[in-house]
Order: C-alpha cells, then structure tokens, then sequence
C-alpha cells in the first residue's frame, strides 16, 4: 500500500562529513534549495579555515646556515698621526737625543699653538756641527706654510731636488714647499723685517718667508718645545 506521508516526496540531504546534519533541519517557511545552498556555505567556511590553518603550520623556517649573511663593516684604518707626540705645556717632549743622534735625523710632532689653542704638525732636523745636547743642534718648525694651507716637505734626496724642484745646487736636504715650490736650506739664516734672524733661509721659490719656528731646548737626553713663533 502506498505511503500516504507527504515525507515520502522529499528529497535526502547529502551528507558532508565534520557537518551536523542539524544545520540542514528546515526551519518553518525555508526551502530546500536554501538549505542547500547553506550547506555549502558552511563547507567553504570551513575549507577556508582548515587551509589557513594547515598553511600556517606548515611553514618551515629557514636554518641558520641560510639566514642572510651580516656585512662586516672593517674598521677605519689607524690614523698615523696619534702615535706621534703631542707637545704640550705641561708635557713638551717631543724626541729623545739619541732618536736624533746622527745629522740630517728627521722627526715630526705635534705642537700646541698657545693663542689658538690649535695642536700644529711640525717637525725637527738634526743639524750637522753642533753637539747633540745643545738647542743649536736642532732646527724645529712648522709643517704648516705661514701663508696658505700647503704642508712642508723634508727632502732628503737630492734626485727629487733636481726633477721636482728643479734645484741643481744642492748638497744636502731641504725643505720643500710642494705648492709653490719654494725651497728652504736648514743651514741658513735670514733676516725678516723688524732685524729678526730666523733659520730656513730661502735658496729658490716666491715665499715671502721661512717656515715658523718652535722654539726647542734640551734637558738631559729629552728634547721639549716650548714654544711657537
């Protein structure tokens, strides 16, 4: 005999696996296409949801092998000038006698300016002659040319005299100023305005003077600066 439950005619929900078949109950006045369409809803949600979760999972981190390499930045080179002396009023050695013991001996140094405050590079010669124990045996003066921003240059070889500066005459170093060319013989004297002997006479070049001096004396096997022209 037939069955006479309008049931008979509905059509059976698929089942969806991890989805309640509660979600699909009719609710009064819905259609089936809605519940549906529903169903699919909350599949989408959940794919969704479980790809985000499997993706985040599975991220692997790279090994510290693989990690971007760090730069190594070196450091800046030793500037050469801190590890020469600093004469200072209250420590004005600049050289030991015997770091100058034969003639022609060259050494540089710093000297501070007491106007300016200004630490000055210079520089002292051993002059032939005179005993090492005694200021007259010691030309020291600044590396700074007086009028301009050229530093001197002591020029122990005579070759660079001739095809540098094209000085023919010379029978032992100098001092050079590399912008202008102006020579300056250690063993010299000259005479500035105002009937001051200065040392460092000019033998070729238009400098209007020699280089400024620093005043040396000797105490005991040191040699200080006292002070700057």
């Amino acid at each position: 005999m037939p069955d006479p439950s309008p049931d008979r005619y509905k059509a059976e929900m698929p089942e969806i696996p991890g989805v309640s078949g509660a979600a699909f109950k009719r609710l009064p006045g819905s259609r089936p296409g809605l519940r549906f369409v529903a169903g699919l809803i909350v599949v989408v949600v959940l794919l969704f949801v479980g790809l985000r979760w499997a993706l985040h999972y599975k991220r692997v981190d790279l090994p510290a092998s693989q990690s971007v390499a760090q730069i190594d930045v070196p450091p800046p080179p030793p500037d050469p000038s801190a590890s020469l002396p600093h004469a200072t009023e209250s420590q004005p050695g600049i050289a030991m006698t015997t770091d100058l013991a034969k003639p022609w001996a060259y050494r540089e140094f710093f000297v501070k300016n007491r106007l300016s405050g200004e630490n000055i590079p210079a520089a002292i010669i051993r002059l032939p002659g005179a005993p090492g124990n005694r200021a007259s045996a010691y030309w020291a003066f600044s590396l700074k040319s007086p009028y301009g921003n050229c530093k001197m240059e002591y020029i122990s070889d005579l070759s660079k005299l001739e095809t540098v500066y094209g000085y023919k005459a010379a029978k032992h170093p100098m001092v050079g100023n590399p912008c202008s060319h102006t020579l300056f013989d250690p063993l010299r004297m000259t005479n500035l305005p105002g009937n001051v002997w200065v040392r460092g006479a000019i033998v070729q070049g238009s400098d209007l003077r020699p280089p400024l001096g620093v005043e040396v004396r000797v105490q005991g096997k040191e040699i200080l600066a006292t002070r700057t022209e």
